[in-house]
């Protein structure tokens, strides 16, 4: 049908009688390999990864585009300078912001969008 799959693949574990995302590089690179082994190919997917400190290994572990999640409404200067330099990278191709420019910690929702569309 060529339809496109957007997956948002992720390692989580028990943490303290919750589970957790485990955002470590290594365990983002798992989830990758194991959402490219989905199906009998990937033509139509794409994958929507959190941004962490290195994107740069993160993002050379496929070809696969992909969309940047906006993290968890922490510090948005910080997740402002990691989405600048992961769409640096030829598979980051946009961005899911979410909460970092829903709810940012000004309160300037229209400078935040124009902050975000500055990146692409």
């Amino acid at each position: 049908r060529k339809l496109i799959a957007m997956v948002e693949p992720f390692i989580s574990r028990w943490n303290n009688g919750k589970i957790c995302n485990d955002l470590s590089p290594e365990a983002v690179i798992r989830s990758i390999a194991i959402a490219c082994a989905l199906g009998r190919r990937t033509a139509y997917t794409w994958l929507k990864l959190p941004v962490i400190e290195d994107m740069t290994e993160v993002l050379a572990a496929s070809t696969l585009p992909v969309l940047l999640l906006g993290g968890d409404g922490g510090e948005p200067e910080q997740m402002f300078v990691r989405w600048e330099r992961a769409l640096k990278m030829p598979t980051a191709l946009g961005l899911v912001p979410g909460r970092t420019l829903l709810y940012p910690a000004d309160g300037d929702v229209a400078g935040a969008v124009d902050r975000a569309v500055s990146l692409l």
